[in-house]
């Protein structure tokens, strides 16, 4: 038994190791034609929609209810406390900027665009669309992976703001209708105490999201084996983890920005 329970995890080390090596090897070759092929404008284009714009109305709804959510809750919470709902503004607004907004936003992203670059992708390797690439002297890197690359380090930034910006607004829409707090003093709590330092840790947190978002789908579409089950197989792993990447990263990297006084 206890051999057994050796060799299951030497072998799963080996292939965990294995795997972020290539993965490492796939980023390299990114990096390589990122720099040293055109600029593939409409590709980019093409997948920055994919990516953000059919992921608008899904981070709307997100977002916006998660800043009503913490509005109610902490409303509540201080009127227990203190008779009166008390820095609700201040309270959502620094959840949303420094935390739920850009995890929230990369775990809907990773859940919707991530699941779609996975099965294009491997949906052309268990069809031997990429291997017909190299027949035609196409580099699939250059015209797979950089252009998602791309897309997914400008778009995920552009969503986490744009979900910063409805979480503070439903919560002030929750204020006003259920806790009696005008926007006035809710939005004046928000500038009282919130600074661009604070909007700045969320915001930064987001292009490593993005950066490990494209790593996981890409690979694992590029590695996708056994026809149209092991597509779906893939895309289920890319999404899981991607999300459980999406956390274990949130903590390491807000560890460092506070280090640093960011």
């Amino acid at each position: 038994m206890k051999h057994r329970f050796t060799e299951y995890v030497g072998r799963e080390f080996m292939s965990l190791a294995e795997t972020m090596g290539s993965a490492a090897l796939m980023f390299k070759s990114v990096v390589f034609w990122l720099f040293r092929s055109r600029f593939e404008v409409g590709e980019v284009v093409k997948q920055a929609v994919k990516i953000g714009v059919d992921s608008i109305t899904v981070t709307v709804l997100t977002s916006f209810f998660t800043g009503m959510v913490l509005a109610l809750q902490m409303g509540h919470s201080m009127k227990n406390l203190f008779n009166e709902p008390m820095f609700i503004g201040t309270m959502v607004a620094f959840s949303m900027l420094k935390e739920l907004g850009p995890v929230m936003t990369s775990i809907v992203v990773a859940g919707r665009a991530g699941a779609v670059v996975t099965a294009e992708i491997g949906t052309m390797k268990v069809t031997e669309q990429i291997d017909a690439l190299y027949t035609l002297g196409t580099n699939p890197t250059r015209y797979l992976l950089v252009p998602r690359y791309i897309a997914f380090m400008i778009m995920l930034p552009l969503l986490t703001v744009f979900a910063d910006f409805l979480g503070v607004l439903g919560g002030c829409l929750v204020g006003m209708i259920k806790l009696g707090v005008s926007p006035s003093v809710y939005m004046d709590d928000i500038f009282t105490y919130l600074t661009i330092t604070d909007f700045m840790h969320g915001f930064l947190k987001t292009f490593s999201f993005a950066f490990m978002i494209a790593t996981v789908s890409c690979y694992k579409g590029l590695n996708t084996k056994g026809g149209a089950e092991g597509v779906g197989k893939a895309t289920t792993e890319a999404v899981v983890a991607s999300m459980v990447l999406v956390m274990v990263l949130d903590y390491f990297i807000s560890a460092a920005l506070v280090a640093v006084g960011i």
